[in-house]
């Protein structure tokens, strides 16, 4: 089941897309590749420590390829042994939990007291800020979706219960969702920039039905208070396009107190207000992104979702995705 992947470095043209960053131990001296291995791992993932094959062999290749705020790597690599001790993240772009789809081989995932063995075709996830261990006896590739934790977090409560679980790759949601991301990975070459960008939703979107799939049922959340949460989120979507919605008016319709609103989503990181705020700019960028909405003008979008002030808007939008609406737009347009 391996998988090409198109690691052209030709000018890309309007029908294909930029070619993704490739890194090979093949580029640097046999003697290098252990710490050079090591320092890539490190700054792209997370720090880890490398235990090479015993006949000192260590071949790894990865392509990375930026997903909208996700990232999809395409990795070969020799037998190989990762660890990550307990420490904190090096970099704030490794506070990411990974899904990984085996291609081929043996692979064999260690996190929060449980093992996972996958077979070509299976996932599964884990936090790359906490410690884990990672052994694959033999050749193997995959391919691993990085996704910023808060992401993961807004879609499916109890995410931190979902690491190092078996999801099947030959049946049900998880085989749709592996055949997704693989598909992605091996078409990138034939896909325009805003096709590829816009498959990342989807991906994620399909990846977290098949993680809740999985999520054990004996889990410590109240199953009141997640109903609870999964009821106000739902009212939120409804109404994020209507600029009047406050703590009040949530709280009214949804017959729950402000205090507990906020209660249940302190146990998400957040408050109410900042939860819809993050909600109207994810979808003020998609809009930004998606091809039917090309002609339209930033305020169009703004006031679409439920902003009033479009100053306001900019400067939320600056901070959350580190540039301007205006930049953000024009830097998709550059891209083929």
């Amino acid at each position: 089941m391996d998988i090409h992947v198109s690691t052209s470095s030709a000018p890309s043209t309007a029908s294909s897309m930029a070619p993704g960053i490739k890194l090979s131990t093949d580029d640097r001296p046999v003697h290098e590749r252990h710490e050079w291995l090591r320092e890539v791992i490190g700054r792209e993932y997370a720090n880890v420590e490398i235990t090479p094959p015993s006949d000192g062999s260590l071949f790894n290749e990865m392509t990375i390829y930026p997903w909208q705020n996700l990232r999809l790597s395409a990795i070969r690599s020799s037998a190989i042994c990762l660890e990550r001790l307990p420490h904190e993240p090096h970099l704030i772009s490794h506070d990411s939990y990974f899904a990984v789809v085996l291609l081929s081989g043996d692979y064999l995932l260690e996190q929060n007291g449980k093992a996972v063995f996958l077979q070509p075709g299976d996932m599964t996830l884990y936090d790359a800020t906490r410690p884990h261990r990672i052994r694959c006896p033999q050749h193997f590739s995959k391919l691993i979706v990085s996704i910023p934790r808060p992401m993961l977090r807004d879609r499916i409560a109890g995410i931190e219960h979902c690491t190092a679980l078996r999801i099947p790759g030959n049946k049900g949601i998880g085989a749709v969702a592996a055949n997704l991301i693989r598909t992605s990975a091996s078409q990138a070459g034939q896909l325009t920039a805003q096709e590829f960008s816009a498959l990342a939703d989807h991906s994620l979107d399909i990846l977290t039905l098949a993680l809740a799939s999985v999520r054990p049922a004996n889990i410590n959340l109240s199953r009141s208070r997640s109903i609870a949460l999964n009821r106000i989120k739902a009212f939120i979507e409804r109404h994020l396009g209507n600029p009047a919605m406050d703590t009040a008016m949530v709280a009214g319709s949804v017959g729950l107190s402000p205090r507990y609103i906020n209660d249940l989503f302190k146990d998400e990181d957040t408050s109410l207000m900042r939860y819809i705020w993050q909600r109207r700019l994810e979808n003020c960028r998609k809009d930004l992104i998606e091809p039917i909405h090309a002609g339209h003008r930033l305020s169009d979008i703004a006031f679409r979702w439920g902003f009033n002030d479009l100053s306001h808007f900019s400067r939320a939008f600056k901070q959350r995705f580190g540039c301007s609406p205006k930049e953000y737009r024009q830097q998709l347009r550059v891209c083929p």
